[in-house]
């Protein structure tokens, strides 16, 4: 949503006066100083402008806060006067509760931002007006203008007051089938998704969703609003399964999945569909069903081959290579892990690198096949290097440094068991120097390497830029 700039406005007489003094003397301004300001604004007066009424006078000495009030009620405007006047309160109610913790705290009070106050005066009072008229989609749009205007992070409070007030009166406009009630109920959904309050936040996009059924509506940007629904609703039962995953109620998440995939077809966009059937395929993983997982995550894998997406194809057969590695299918998911690899490298996709390679590392590793193990440890790790994310090169240092053991161990093991002289010779040498030991699968003999050591006054930053650092502590 837009937030539309100031229109020109044409502000009553007291008001266009009250704007040209000074701002007020603070609180704590002592009496006299007062005094004598007031003394020298009648002078000023007195000298420059000749024939000013009372009221006129007052002007320049009141608050333009209480100006913007007394102009209201003059013309007869008490609900905006209202409004306003609990805006205000509010607006000081959070400030006071907020403290030093919270933005409000450093906000100025509404009272001394008169373009905010202009802007509410001018927009509340038209839609005032146009309540009298009976003119329901004047109030709104006017209302609607407000909401937009204090879209920011710093007057979402008074947003979301608005666009309240726009759902109260869009529910009374019947003329235009529902759009402006459909549109009020889309910002009220945002409002509680923005919030956390995920089930509420449903209700509205539920009812935005029935409400643009059928229907060729479009938003200001030209987007079809049954599709913006489609879209908010998927989004919202997605983060309630991911909540209800999270505390193991896989029936109830999975129930609502299958609800928001149904939804995502209604849609006819394929991108979304795929979207739709993968979170479902995660939730049946998760459930343990992974025949049905397989079923709905190749779908998805078809969707995304379909509108030619690389990086959503990668995705699913990552997704694929789960549920097969949870069927102890370990041939098949290595296969579409190697895919995963190749189309993340393809498009410099960094982190499924590393995710990949890790998973197919942890296989190996399983697999007794230590050494291919530790080569996919070292990519996930040389991988980390490239990214500088010092915390993932941390953790891919100990999935080496295990592999790495576990090909150690595997080779110390076969020169004790040899039970010769020579081997126990072997091992004590190799105890002195920590050379890298493995086995001739030719020969039947034991042979070692050096280890690359850096020396020891090399600082520890230095040496994380190698899995190897860890083995040679």
């Amino acid at each position: 949503m837009t937030t539309l700039p100031p229109l020109p406005m044409k502000r009553p007489k007291l008001m266009a006066l009250a704007r040209q003094k000074l701002p007020c003397s603070p609180r704590t301004t002592p009496r006299s100083q007062l005094i004598k300001e007031k003394d020298d604004i009648d002078h000023y007066l007195e000298v420059n402008f000749k024939g000013l009424s009372k009221e006129e006078v007052a002007a320049y000495r009141n608050s333009h806060k209480k100006n913007i009030c007394v102009d209201m009620l003059r013309d007869g405007y008490h609900k905006s006067f209202r409004e306003v006047f609990a805006l205000m309160e509010q607006w000081d109610a959070l400030r006071e509760a907020a403290r030093v913790r919270s933005v409000f705290w450093l906000q100025k009070p509404l009272e001394q931002q008169p373009d905010k106050l202009d802007f509410l005066y001018h927009y509340l009072t038209r839609a005032e007006a146009a309540e009298r008229k009976g003119c329901l989609e004047g109030v709104y749009n006017n209302l609607y203008v407000l909401a937009c205007y204090f879209n920011n992070p710093e007057d979402k409070w008074v947003r979301n007051h608005f666009y309240e007030r726009c759902f109260e009166i869009a529910r009374l406009i019947k003329f235009d089938g529902g759009k402006k009630e459909a549109e009020a109920q889309a910002h009220l959904g945002l409002l509680y998704e923005e919030a956390g309050q995920l089930l509420e936040a449903a209700e509205h996009y539920e009812a935005f969703h029935q409400l643009t059924q059928g229907r060729i509506w479009k938003d200001e940007t030209g987007r079809f609003l049954n599709l913006l629904a489609c879209e908010s609703l998927l989004r919202t039962y997605r983060l309630l399964s991911d909540k209800m995953l999270e505390n193991k109620e896989y029936k109830q998440a999975i129930g609502i999945l299958i609800k928001a995939s149904e939804i995502a077809k209604e849609g006819s966009d394929r991108k979304m569909e795929g979207e739709a059937s993968y979170y479902l395929g995660l939730a049946y993983l998760a459930a343990e069903e992974y025949e049905t997982a397989l079923t709905v995550l190749n779908t998805y894998r078809e969707i995304s081959a379909d509108l030619d997406d690389d990086l959503s194809l990668g995705r699913a057969y990552e997704a694929i290579a789960k549920v097969l590695q949870s069927q102890r299918k370990m041939t098949e998911a290595i296969k579409y892990l190697e895919k995963v690899v190749e189309i993340a490298r393809n498009n410099f996709q960094s982190l499924d690198i590393v995710r990949a390679s890790t998973m197919l590392g942890d296989i190996y590793n399983e697999q007794g096949q230590y050494n291919i193990a530790s080569e996919y440890f070292q990519q996930a790790f040389d991988t980390t290097v490239e990214l500088m994310n010092t915390p993932l090169m941390e953790e891919m240092q100990v999935h080496y440094g295990i592999a790495r053991a576990h090909q150690t161990m595997l080779a110390v093991n076969s020169y004790i068991e040899s039970q010769e002289l020579s081997s126990l010779n072997y091992l004590l040498s190799w105890k002195e120097c920590r050379s890298d030991i493995e086995i001739d699968p030719v020969l039947g003999i034991l042979r070692s390497r050096p280890v690359f050591r850096l020396p020891t006054s090399y600082h520890m930053n230095e040496e994380q830029h190698s899995p190897n650092m860890m083995l040679t502590k």
